[in-house]
């Protein structure tokens, strides 16, 4: 049966216990391409079992847009079967695999982001004569709980008082004040982007009827700490549209609210657009639990030099992966991106030049020849790539010894959303999604054991060219547009499992 994907496949909150290698660093096989099997001529005809034709799933779908397909022998690299494969189409989150393969190859995969605490003058019975500096290494996994940790092991450092000021540093990362300004102003996966991110540069806001008002609440929580946070502040305004309104005012993100837009209570995490000066004020509330008294941060553009007194070091890149390419986290992807840039440029660059260089390397090392990518999370939808080159990506990958084990499990679901537990073809793969667009990519493994590397990219042009992106949070449509493609992408997988899994 032809069944769709559940989006509670791609988004669910539990993390499957994938095993995921010990790797020593940098990938020991090279990305480059390899040479593969001649004989791509190989047709369904030649095959087994009879299935579907292809064309005639993409007809039964009902897709107003276009399709393009490809899959191949993951161990060989052998094509079996594309349509459309060489048609350039929007990757959406199925960019983040090739951020991760561009991370690991450059990087490698036991690297860490490190965030310290540097003192620009000495100390002297517990007293810092100089600053003190809270320095981002552009950790996109920085949270409440890891800066509540560096308060504390300031404290043991016998660190008592401050004469100087309390600065933040982001400098590591060129700031961005968002990853795509036609994104709605209070997306909260469309952050800014610093070398300093705090709770993936998101902050939690909160409302509850009380009476004929609301108590609201701003704060940086975690499953420990519930810190209150004042430089994003909140009003609400007696209006129906537009539910959300943003602007900077000096040293603080001044939001409101439609009040009608409220019921009797709620939350959601909305974006910060000063991060610096968040996970500063963050910072100096633990701080000062600590017995440190620190000033209202400020923000200092020179690279910090000094003692460094605290250090916080990030997972390593492997597992830092594992979570992205789970809960698709945006920050997560351009942080990780930029840092790989950085370190083949040696120079921090911004967002487009960083892109601009994935897209280099892509070409070169994935065979990707008509990449073009404009990010690393899949967000801007500018970007292009063609599924024969996805799926000779996630071949070289995978003989390559990476990324499968990061990817998380995709059961095949029956009609009502159910996992179907006794389908015998297993799935590892990235979902990506836009309005109007719906892409997946990754590895089927079928019961007798054939491994076969896949993308699948559908989008409408037409569609998309009506969506004000800044406004309409739910398109009319795009549920159901994406609900079909998401069965024509089952269908095409059980077909090839049927006709190849021999």
């Amino acid at each position: 049966m032809s069944k769709g994907f559940s989006r509670r496949a791609f988004l669910g909150t539990a993390l499957s216990a994938l095993a995921v290698p010990a790797w020593a660093g940098a990938p020991s096989v090279s990305l480059r391409p390899q040479a593969r099997p001649g004989d791509f001529a190989r047709t369904v005809a030649t095959r087994g079992p009879s299935a579907p034709s292809t064309r005639a799933l993409i007809a039964e779908a009902k897709l107003s847009g276009r399709v393009g397909f490809a899959v191949s022998d993951a161990k060989t690299g052998l094509v079996l079967e594309q349509g459309d494969g060489a048609l350039g189409l929007p990757p959406a989150s199925v960019t983040k695999a090739v951020t991760a393969l561009y991370g690991l190859e450059t990087l490698g995969a036991n690297h860490r982001f490190q965030t310290r605490l540097i003192a620009t003058g000495p100390i002297s019975n517990g007293i810092l004569q100089g600053d003190l500096i809270l320095a981002g290494g552009g950790d996109p996994t920085l949270d409440t709980n890891a800066l509540a940790g560096m308060a504390a092991a300031l404290k043991k450092k016998g660190l008592r008082e401050v004469r100087g000021k309390f600065l933040v540093w982001g400098g590591a990362v060129p700031f961005l004040r968002a990853i795509d300004e036609t994104q709605p102003e209070h997306a909260g996966y469309n952050p800014s982007l610093s070398g300093l991110n705090l709770n993936y540069n998101r902050v939690h806001f909160e409302w509850k009827r009380s009476g004929g008002n609301y108590a609201i609440t701003m704060d940086a929580r975690s499953d420990k700490y519930r810190p209150d946070v004042t430089m994003a502040r909140m009003r609400i305004a007696e209006r129906t549209s537009p539910v959300y309104t943003y602007r900077a005012t000096g040293a603080r993100d001044d939001w409101t609210v439609a009040r009608r837009a409220l019921g009797n209570g709620g939350a959601r995490w909305l974006p910060v657009r000063q991060p610096e000066l968040y996970a500063g004020e963050v910072f100096a509330t633990f701080a000062r639990a600590q017995g440190l008294k620190l000033g209202k941060p400020g923000i200092t553009k020179s690279t910090p030099s000094g003692t460094t007194l605290v250090t916080h070091q990030s997972d390593t890149l492997s597992k830092i992966l594992r979570g992205m390419l789970r809960y698709s986290t945006n920050l997560t992807a351009e942080m990780i991106g930029l840092a790989a840039s950085a370190a083949r440029l040696g120079k921090p660059v911004n967002l487009r030049a960083s892109a601009r260089e994935m897209t280099a390397w892509a070409k070169s090392s994935l065979g990707m020849s008509s990449a073009k990518l404009v990010d690393h999370s899949g967000l801007g939808d500018a970007s292009r790539l063609t599924a024969s080159s996805m799926a000779g990506a996630l071949g070289r990958a995978h003989r390559a010894g990476l990324l499968k084990p990061l990817l998380r499990d995709i059961p095949l679901r029956d009609t009502r959303g159910r996992a179907l537990k006794s389908q015998p073809v297993k799935v590892v793969a990235k979902t990506g999604t836009l309005y109007f667009v719906s892409a997946l990519a990754g590895y089927m493994t079928t019961p007798d054991g054939a491994e076969m590397a896949f993308a699948i990219f559908t989008a409408s042009d037409s569609l998309r060219a009506k969506v004000n992106s800044a406004q309409d949070e739910r398109p009319p449509g795009a549920a159901s547009w994406n609900r079909r493609a998401k069965k024509l992408q089952q269908a095409l997988i059980e077909r090839w499992g049927t006709v190849y899994g021999g």
